[in-house]
């Protein structure tokens, strides 16, 4: 244990993630990569919580473009998350990892309702704990349900998960000249517009003193070392006027 930084850190993962090399839905490759890839820390005693989102499946915002209501469409991704979360639980338990799916959304019979004092309990005992329907609410997203329940649970850190090894000043993929950020602070990734992370979420981690890391999860050791503190990635920390 003594060898990480981070002895709680909540991990955000996309629902796009899961789809592995499939056009929907959750390729069971994925989930179980991520076990292994988290695996040695939970044995080692550090306390993970987990957010995933719910892009596979389905999103409000597109829904909203399409002219679904905004808020029935937020609902429904609420509700693809609480499917994403029960597949890792399923995984994580067939691996003979202790987990609880806790649900911002109340739905007793595939999910705890969210507790903030027993989730908190629920680490301590050294239960992975993913939080499931974001934050319960529409209007906001995954990445700020992460931020709020980072924030609720103390975490050291949230680490996002993404499909590149960090933050650039542009789009990796459309500019290859992009240049990748050690460390970058929140007013100034809020100012460049850079989209890791949601305005909300960014602000409430700043608000909070909530240091975000940026790594890519399919990266060998990216995870462990990530925990250890190395830069795998990038991380989001307060400037001197913050």
């Amino acid at each position: 244990m003594e060898e990480y930084t981070y002895k709680r850190v909540l991990l955000k993962l996309s629902g796009e993630a899961l789809m592995g090399e499939k056009e929907y839905g959750v390729d069971p490759a994925v989930p179980q990569r991520i076990a292994q890839n988290i695996r040695p820390a939970w044995e080692a005693g550090v306390q993970i919580a987990i957010v995933v989102g719910g892009g596979n499946i389905f999103r409000g915002v597109s829904g909203a473009a399409a002219g679904m209501d905004r808020a029935q469409g937020d609902n429904m991704g609420m509700l693809a998350t609480v499917i994403n979360s029960i597949a890792l639980q399923d995984c994580f338990e067939r691996n003979g990892m202790d987990c609880r799916v806790m649900s911002a959304i109340e739905m007793r019979q595939v999910a705890e309702p969210y507790i903030r004092r027993r989730a908190i309990r629920h680490l301590e005992k050294g239960r992975i704990v993913i939080f499931a329907a974001g934050t319960g609410n529409p209007y906001f997203t995954t990445d700020t349900g992460a931020a709020l329940r980072a924030c609720e649970i103390d975490a050291d850190v949230l680490m996002k998960a993404t499909k590149v090894n960090g933050i650039y000043d542009a789009d990796p993929v459309t500019h290859p000249d992009a240049v990748r950020f050690d460390t970058i602070t929140y007013a100034d990734m809020l100012s460049r517009g850079l989209k890791v992370m949601d305005a909300t979420a960014t602000a409430l981690c700043q608000d909070n003193h909530m240091p975000i890391m940026v790594f890519r999860m399919e990266d060998a050791g990216a995870f462990a070392g990530a925990l250890r503190g190395e830069h795998v990635g990038s991380t989001v920390v307060e400037g001197k006027d913050e």
